[in-house]
């Protein structure tokens, strides 16, 4: 599975240069039709097609990064990947209950956190030792919140809570409560 740092820089990228030439395409135009109220240079046959073209490259480029998150594979087809790991958490009254102190996986393994909230409507996130989130759920009470991850390198994570649910939230945090180790 691919980093989903690796997809996000790469989506980044992306969108910012569609973006910047388009915002140039269109301030080109704007500036060309005021300066004079109507144009010589572009005839509104060019700048339909540069329009059209910069709309099959928007929708190429969600096309293109649609096969590049990292779980839409797995998600979408759930029943074809069976966990090698199954963690059951439980949240009540702004506290995690994990099923040990800390959850050790090995590299390579598919782990299904099965997680269910008893009162308030919670978040569910493992982050990195940078801060930055490798993935993330809601978790609302009375429904099936699951999410399958394949860990494929090594690390210690974070578990927060990435849903606001009052101001006791803020400290619904586990530090380095989840290792994954090498094979």
């Amino acid at each position: 599975m691919v980093d989903s740092n690796v997809v996000l820089y790469g989506q980044t990228i992306a969108y910012t240069l569609y973006c910047v030439i388009m915002v140039l395409l269109v301030s080109w135009f704007a500036y060309k039709i005021t300066r004079t109220g109507k144009s010589n240079i572009v005839k509104p046959a060019v700048f339909y097609s540069f329009v059209g073209l910069l709309a099959v490259i928007g929708i190429s480029l969600h096309i293109i990064t649609y096969n590049t998150i990292p779980w839409s594979e797995m998600d979408l087809n759930r029943q074809d990947h069976k966990p090698d790991k199954t963690f059951k958490i439980s949240i009540q009254d702004h506290q995690f209950k994990l099923p040990s102190e800390k959850l050790v996986i090995k590299q390579n393994d598919k782990v299904l956190f099965d997680v269910s909230s008893n009162d308030l409507t919670y978040g569910f996130g493992l982050f990195r030792q940078d801060n930055s989130m490798l993935f993330q759920m809601q978790v609302i009470p009375g429904h099936k919140n699951d999410i399958l991850w394949q860990f494929n390198k090594p690390g210690i994570y974070t578990i927060r809570s990435t849903e606001y649910s009052g101001p006791e939230g803020i400290y619904m945090v586990l530090k380095d409560v989840v290792e994954v180790t090498a094979d």
